[in-house]
């Protein structure tokens, strides 16, 4: 059975759901499709597969492709710019595990 139309929409709002086609993804980047492949090989991005094997990207992969990409635009190495990307989003995750688990301790 196919899903409903809040099953699809709800895709629509899922950041890490692989809308986006290689094609598709560096076309709203203004990038070639080999800079979303060498995203890859620096492991700041996996994307998925579709059944047929093409490349698949999410919001939220095409948001750290765009940091990438003004990382290098301002001159810095592509593996350098992916490993300060992959270090920004660890801190980030940190500081919100800290604040949540902060919260929680004071309300306890």
């Amino acid at each position: 059975m196919a899903p409903g139309p809040a099953a699809s929409a709800d895709k629509f709002d899922d950041d890490d759901y692989p809308a986006y086609s290689m094609g598709r993804a560096a076309e709203i980047l203004g990038v070639t499709p080999a800079f979303l492949r060498s995203l890859g090989v620096a492991k700041l991005i996996e994307p998925q597969r579709s059944s047929g094997g093409h490349r698949r990207y999410s919001r939220y992969q095409l948001r750290l492709a765009a940091r990438a990409r003004e990382l290098v635009d301002q001159g810095t190495g592509l593996e350098s710019a992916c490993r300060i990307i992959i270090l920004e989003d660890q801190l980030a995750e940190a500081l919100r595990l800290n604040d949540e688990l902060t919260k929680r301790n004071e309300s306890a």
